[in-house]
């Protein structure tokens, strides 16, 4: 049975919030770090305690540590030996595993996101621009008060409008595909796949083979945690319109060719379902909205493309060992929308996600070199995810199409990765002992 009001709430749930800031920190003593995190213990809520109070909250708070924090809050050397080397190297470290070159290496990353000093992030989401300020000013009072313990930089997140659902900047709706676990209470929607065994994503619990992996030491840090990738992304949205453009003779087929990049209208009705134009009823209702597979319904691409953003992300039918590659996506926009029609104003703007898994490895890294940057996915041949892999002018996307297919070259980067990070979400139990270390 799941240990709901021991695990922290993001693994679980998602928040109604429209706004927040992820404060990156670093701690310059251990007792400085010690003495933020006790401060902050009583407002990071559990799974149990956000589900009983989700419609009277206004804020919740999240907080998780690199390795190198880990290392500076006091924990010992045997137990940060024990954590998988991918998690101690870091995600800078593993740049080139992941395909993070070119703009994307760590070299431009933004905010000291590649530096060893960044230690943890305190995810702050608001439901309102009123309770955001609250939030940030009663936590730059901590900062203030606490020696040893610095801010880094910091990212501010908003929605964009429409708010009445998720989306990109992009324009496509977000939020469509998770996995559910089991004995979290949630029912699957249609399309989504059985509930999946929670040690997929939370440490401590038997996973799909039906064995409890082994754990970092000791038990009262690891248990009920999980592993997060960060990533912010930037949406360069002006050169995906204008590539569009470009690319189309009529506004329908703009709106078409954005779809075979995603595999999605901007909607969120899936091309499987309506490969010929969008359909927003479709796209809004979850009992449908995720009610197809691939393997029968489209194999080789003619409504969804192979190479698609959708169709990389979660082959679905068509990918192997499919319940080991499964993750839970959190995570915001952050910049302000760039009006329709507009040409580039060189802002940024762009969405800053957390990547939640058990196995940084068999789930987060497999999918970033396999699925989004190898180039014969499927088959492909000259191919990256167009939406967020690796691209540098001389890659296709190829869109199946009887009687002859239409390939595009020259795919531009549509997104620039800005930082990223790897995080160890604990559990409240484990932050307590990690507040205790010095005693």
């Amino acid at each position: 049975m799941l240990e709901l009001d021991d695990i922290q709430h993001i693994l679980l749930t998602r928040t109604p919030a429209i706004t927040g800031r992820y404060e990156f920190l670093s701690f310059d003593t251990a007792a400085g770090g010690r003495a933020w995190l006790t401060e902050l213990l009583e407002k990071v809520q559990s799974a149990s305690a956000a589900q009983a109070t989700m419609d009277a909250s206004n804020r919740w708070v999240t907080l998780a540590f690199t390795w190198s924090g880990l290392k500076a809050l006091g924990v010992s050397d045997d137990s940060l030996a024990s954590f998988p080397p991918e998690f101690r190297e870091g995600m800078a470290a593993r740049a080139d595993v992941l395909g993070d070159t070119g703009l994307s290496a760590p070299q431009h990353w933004v905010g000291g996101l590649a530096g060893d000093d960044l230690h943890a992030i305190a995810i702050l989401f608001s439901r309102t621009d009123e309770q955001y300020q609250r939030s940030i000013t009663e936590h730059d009072k901590l900062l203030a008060r606490t020696d040893g313990v610095r801010a880094l930089s910091h990212l501010d997140l908003n929605a964009t409008p429409p708010f009445n659902y998720a989306h990109d900047h992009f324009g496509f709706r977000d939020r469509l595909s998770q996995p559910v676990i089991k004995g979290s209470g949630e029912d699957p929607t249609p399309g989504s796949g059985a509930p999946l065994e929670p040690g997929e994503f939370i440490l401590g619990y038997p996973d799909e083979n039906g064995t409890i992996p082994d754990l970092p030491g000791p038990q009262e840090l690891s248990r009920n945690g999980s592993y997060m990738a960060y990533r912010r992304l930037e949406e360069h949205v002006g050169t995906f319109r204008d590539y569009l453009r470009r690319q189309s003779e009529t506004a329908e087929d703009e709106e078409l060719l954005a779809a075979k990049f995603m595999g999605r209208w901007r909607s969120g009705a899936p091309l499987v379902l309506a490969p010929h134009r969008d359909d927003p009823e479709l796209g809004a209702d979850p009992l449908r909205n995720n009610d197809f597979n691939y393997k029968e319904m489209d194999p080789f691409g003619y409504a969804c493309p192979l190479g698609s953003h959708a169709r990389r992300l979660n082959p679905r039918d068509t990918g192997h060992y499919m319940n080991r590659r499964r993750m839970i996506r959190r995570g915001a926009t952050y910049g302000p929308a760039l009006p329709d029609g507009a040409p580039d104003d060189g802002i940024d703007r762009g969405i800053a996600a957390f990547i939640i898994c058990a196995d940084l490895v068999r789930q987060f890294e497999f999918a970033q070199n396999v699925w989004i940057n190898d180039k014969t996915f499927h088959e492909l041949g000259n191919e990256h995810d167009p939406i967020c892999g690796t691209q540098n002018g001389t890659l296709d996307f190829t869109v199946p199409k009887r009687p002859i297919r239409k390939v595009h070259k020259g795919i531009p980067a549509f997104t620039t990765l800005k930082g990223g990070a790897y995080f160890f979400l604990p559990g409240l139990n484990a932050m307590r002992y990690l507040a205790s270390l010095g005693n």
